[in-house]
C-alpha cells in the first residue's frame, strides 16, 4: 500500500513538472511564419561558451578570456552587484519570463577578428552576405564595416582615407586594449550601470561593438555601419557602441541588428553612449528587425555640446517585447536633437517604445516625429519624457506621435510626460490614433487596386516619411518587413 501511495506521488510529481514544462514552452513559442533569410539558422559552433546564469564566476571568466584590465573587471563585478539589488520596472511590458539563469551571456564563435573578409569562416560570412552586410573593400557607399557574430566582432575595417584623417572605428575590445585612456574617460559616463537592472546586467557581461572617435574639424561624409547577429538560441547580446566626436565633425553611424527565430527566450541588453562636442553633428540610424523570442532592453543616450547635433533615426520590428527610449541630453546652449522612428506591432508583441530629451542649456530645441502600427492583437506603446530645466530660457520642443491600428484587436497608447521647469519655453505635443480608412481603401478600389494591395499602401504612405530617412538599404528592408506584416506571414 505504502509503496502504491509513493509511486501515486511520484507520478503525480513528474505529471505537474511536464504541466509547467509546456505552459513555459507555450509562453516562448514563435507564432510568426517565415522571415526569409533573417530565420536562416548556422550550426551551433562556438570556441568558448559560460555556462547559463550569472554570477561572479561567469564575469570573472568574460573578463579573463578578453584579458582586460583590472579597473574593468572591477567595473564589471560592481554593476553585478547593482544587478542582483535592483528589480524590473513596475511600469510597462511584464518582465517576469526574464530569467537570467536561463541564458547564455557569452557565446564566443569560431573565428577570431579578421580585417580581411576573406579570412571570416565561409559559414558567418555567407550569413552576412544573405543579410546585405558588405567588406569594407566592396561596399562603395560606407566608409567602414563591422560585423559582430553572438558575443563577438568577428569583422573591423576602415578605408585608407578615414585613416588618414584620424579616424578610428574599431570593435571595443581593441579600444579597450588600444586607447584605453579615451575608454576610461567615456565608458560609462553617458550610462551607468545604476540606471536599471538591465544596465547594470549590461555593463556585468558587456562583449562586443563599436568604438568610433573622429577628430576636431573632420566629416566622416560616407557612413560607418556596424551590424549584430545573434545566432544561438537562448542567449544573449551586450554589444557596447561608444562614438565620441570633437568640436567641428561630423559622422553617420548605421545600426542593424537581427536574430533567427527559436522557442526559447533570448535577450538583447546594449548599450550605446554618444558624445557630439560643439558645433558637431551626428546622426545615429538602425533598423532593429529581431525575432519575437527576443527581449529587446537595449539602453541608447546622447550628450550634445553647444551647437551640437544629435540625429536618430530608428525602426523597430519583431522582437516579443521592446523597451527602447533612445535620451538626448541638450547640455550646450543652440544644442538640438531629432528624432523619427517607427515601430509595427503584431500578434504577441508589446512594443513600448518612445523617446526623453532633457533641455539643460538655453534656446536648446528638439523635434520628435513617431509613428506606429500594429495589427493582429500587437500592443504598440509611445512613451516619452521631454524636461526643461530651469536654466533653459528660450527653449523650443515639438513632439507628434502617430498611431496607426489595423484592427480591432490591437492596441496602441501614448504616455507622454511633459517637465516644463522654465516659463520661457515654446512647447507642443500632438498624438493622433486611427484606423485604416473605409473611403480611402473603397477609392483605391474603385480605380482597380485590389483591397489588399489598396491597405498596404495606405500603410506605406503611412511610414514613407520614416523610410526616406534612412539609408537606401535599410528603407528597401522596412518597406519588406512591412510587407511581411501586411501579407500575414509573420503574425
Amino acid at each position: 500500500m505504502a509503496q502504491e501511495i509513493i509511486r501515486k506521488k511520484t507520478v503525480d510529481t513528474i505529471k505537474k513538472q511536464l504541466d509547467t514544462e509546456l505552459v513555459e514552452r507555450k509562453k516562448t513559442m514563435v507564432e510568426e511564419g517565415d522571415r526569409g533569410v533573417y530565420d536562416i539558422k548556422d550550426e551551433i559552433r562556438y570556441r568558448k561558451q559560460t555556462e547559463k546564469g550569472l554570477n561572479e564566476a561567469i564575469v570573472r571568466e568574460i573578463s579573463a578570456n578578453k584579458d582586460e584590465p583590472e579597473w574593468m573587471l572591477e567595473m564589471r563585478l560592481r554593476a553585478l552587484e547593482l544587478f542582483n539589488r535592483l528589480e524590473n520596472p513596475s511600469w510597462g511590458p511584464d518582465l517576469s519570463l526574464v530569467d537570467i539563469d536561463k541564458i547564455t551571456t557569452y557565446i564566443s564563435p569560431d573565428s577570431d577578428l579578421e580585417g580581411d573578409w576573406a579570412k571570416v569562416p565561409e559559414d558567418i560570412r555567407n550569413t552576412f552576405d544573405r543579410l546585405g552586410i558588405q567588406d569594407a573593400e566592396r561596399a562603395e557607399s560606407l566608409s567602414g564595416v563591422g560585423a559582430q557574430y553572438d558575443s563577438e566582432v568577428v569583422y573591423h575595417s576602415l578605408t585608407k582615407m578615414m585613416q588618414k584623417k584620424g579616424v578610428i572605428y574599431t570593435d571595443f575590445e581593441t579600444a579597450v586594449r588600444e586607447y584605453p585612456e579615451i575608454v576610461k574617460k567615456y565608458f560609462g559616463k553617458c550610462i551607468t550601470a545604476a540606471d536599471h537592472r538591465y544596465a547594470a546586467l549590461h555593463y556585468a557581461v558587456w562583449s562586443g561593438g563599436s568604438f568610433v572617435y573622429v577628430p576636431k574639424g573632420v566629416e566622416v561624409d560616407i557612413p560607418l555601419q556596424s551590424y549584430f547577429r545573434l545566432n544561438a538560441p537562448g542567449a544573449g547580446q551586450f554589444e557596447h557602441t561608444l562614438i565620441i566626436l570633437e568640436e567641428d565633425s561630423y559622422c553617420h553611424f548605421i545600426e542593424g541588428c537581427s536574430a533567427p527565430k527559436y522557442n526559447v527566450l533570448n535577450i538583447h541588453a546594449g548599450a550605446v553612449e554618444l558624445f557630439v562636442a560643439d558645433r558637431s553633428r551626428l546622426r545615429y540610424s538602425t533598423i532593429e528587425n529581431w525575432s519575437r523570442n527576443m527581449y529587446n532592453l537595449n539602453t541608447k543616450r546622447a550628450i550634445v555640446g553647444e551647437d551640437g547635433a544629435i540625429e536618430w533615426v530608428s525602426g523597430s520590428f519583431g522582437s516579443r517585447v521592446s523597451m527602447l527610449y533612445p535620451m538626448s541630453i541638450l547640455n550646450g546652449a543652440r544644442a538640438r536633437a531629432e528624432f523619427t522612428g517607427i515601430t509595427f506591432a503584431g500578434q504577441d508583441q508589446f512594443l513600448d517604445t518612445g523617446v526623453k530629451v532633457i533641455h539643460a542649456a538655453p534656446e536648446t530645441s528638439s523635434n520628435v516625429n513617431t509613428k506606429s502600427i500594429s495589427k493582429g492583437g500587437g500592443t504598440a506603446v509611445y512613451r516619452s519624457e521631454i524636461r526643461v530645466l530651469p536654466g533653459a530660457k528660450g527653449s523650443k520642443s515639438t513632439a507628434i506621435c502617430e498611431s496607426l491600428m489595423l484592427d480591432d484587436e490591437s492596441r496602441s497608447d501614448t504616455l507622454p510626460i511633459i517637465d516644463l521647469q522654465c516659463d520661457d519655453v515654446d512647447f507642443g505635443h500632438e498624438a493622433k490614433i486611427g484606423r485604416i480608412s473605409d473611403e480611402v481603401v473603397f477609392y483605391l478600389m474603385s480605380r482597380g487596386i485590389p483591397e489588399a494591395e489598396a491597405r498596404a499602401m495606405v500603410v506605406r504612405g503611412f511610414a514613407e516619411p520614416i523610410a526616406k530617412e534612412l539609408p537606401l538599404e535599410y528603407a528597401v528592408e522596412m518597406n519588406a518587413l512591412i510587407g511581411l506584416e501586411l501579407e500575414g506571414t509573420i503574425g
